[in-house]
């Protein structure tokens, strides 16, 4: 198979340059021009601002060239596979590849459980409440890698290291609110790292579509307050990224094809455009011939072994509980169709798919210092 997501220019590289900068170790290659840079500006202050869904693609669709966050984009790179919140995050916050973390979709089987999980709320697909379940509470913490950088730099290293999300025990209370605590920590004594992380323009992509006036609206109104932001800062590098793009979807439904059903062991996992899949021992030949009858203009449809001989997932120590998860097959998303089954939302965009833009995320960089002269 054709591997698409470039390892050695994604979310994961940039975060180990970060890692380089504050002499934490890294597994993975940094980016030489970041590293470059960081080298040349000794900034105080690293900013990390992460905007869910706000692919390379997109970005050029609905925002001018001469706008500030084109003129400062270094360039598209890809995400990591799936092109998807789960991975895609989880990488931008250690520096390793979804193969070493564990995190390899919005619904993974945990073996141990013989559960299917939505791993953010920890509840069972098939919930509609998601209801959090101790034992797949336990289960993650026990298995998957998620320390972030913030953590590392807090616990052994004179550096602070803050996290700014719009979830958990210290969530910031709105957009605002995100801006104004970056501003005033950028502004405190001594070197640190803050990674601010966006649910837009991602959320409400999800709701209507990535291609409504509201989409442009939300993504001209980061790009004015990233520009106001870099230039109240001194001694600050700001970057600017997304974990994925997205893409209008025609949502299919494995319930309408009875005899693919019948050759399901359990409920599909990962994302609905790159769908994992584990089937009964005795459905296997069946299933690969039907799969291919109905879908194979839509989707690519590989092997567990495809999928581990490629490295899809990045390279790295596999992490104990990789292929366990992995179904028996994997098929990606090339057109703009979805494969839903229980438990599965219906969405009007999404992403994790290969297409372009989906897997193609922003790189920028502005060096505050610049932008007040």
């Amino acid at each position: 198979m054709i591997v698409k997501n470039n390892y050695n220019e994604c979310l994961t590289n940039l975060a180990c340059s970060i890692r380089k900068y504050f002499g934490l170790d890294y597994k993975h290659n940094t980016l030489d021009y970041i590293d470059k840079l960081l080298e040349e500006k000794k900034p105080k202050n690293i900013v990390t601002i992460l905007c869910d869904g706000m692919g390379s693609n997109i970005m050029d669709r609905v925002l001018p060239s001469n706008s500030f966050l084109i003129k400062h984009r270094l360039k598209p790179i890809t995400t990591v596979f799936p092109a998807t919140t789960v991975a895609a995050t989880t990488s931008m916050l250690t520096g390793l590849n979804p193969v070493e973390t564990g995190m390899l979709g919005w619904d993974m089987y945990y073996k141990d459980l013989d559960k299917t999980i939505t791993v953010f709320p920890n509840s069972e697909k098939e919930d509609p409440e998601h209801k959090p379940l101790q034992e797949a509470i336990d289960y993650n913490k026990k298995h998957i890698i998620r320390k972030s950088i913030m953590e590392e730099l807090n616990e052994i290293t004179e550096y602070k290291g803050y996290g700014l999300f719009p979830f958990g025990e210290n969530k910031y209370k709105d957009i605002d609110a995100m801006f104004k605590l970056i501003e005033d920590k950028c502004n405190e004594d001594g070197m640190k790292y803050i990674y601010a992380y966006n649910e837009n323009p991602d959320h409400t992509m999800h709701e209507i579509g990535c291609d409504k006036p509201e989409i442009k609206t939300i993504i001209e109104d980061i790009d004015k307050r990233i520009e106001e932001l870099s230039s109240k800062l001194k001694d600050t590098v700001i970057f600017v990224v997304a974990d994925h793009g997205h893409h209008n979807v025609e949502n299919l439904f494995i319930k309408d094809y009875p005899e693919i059903e019948e050759c399901l062991l359990r409920n599909t996992s990962l994302e609905p455009r790159a769908i994992n899949f584990f089937i009964k021992p005795d459905k296997k030949d069946t299933f690969v011939e039907l799969f291919n009858k109905y879908f194979s203009n839509d989707f690519d449809l590989y092997s567990m072994d495809d999928v581990i001989e490629s490295k899809l997932f990045g390279d790295g120590k596999e992490n104990e509980i990789f292929r366990d998860a992995l179904g028996d097959y994997l098929a990606i998303a090339k057109t703009d169709k979805t494969l839903l089954y229980t438990g599965s939302e219906i969405l009007k965009s999404q992403h994790a798919g290969y297409t372009d833009d989906e897997i193609l995320v922003p790189l920028i960089a502005i060096d505050c210092n610049d932008i007040r002269g």
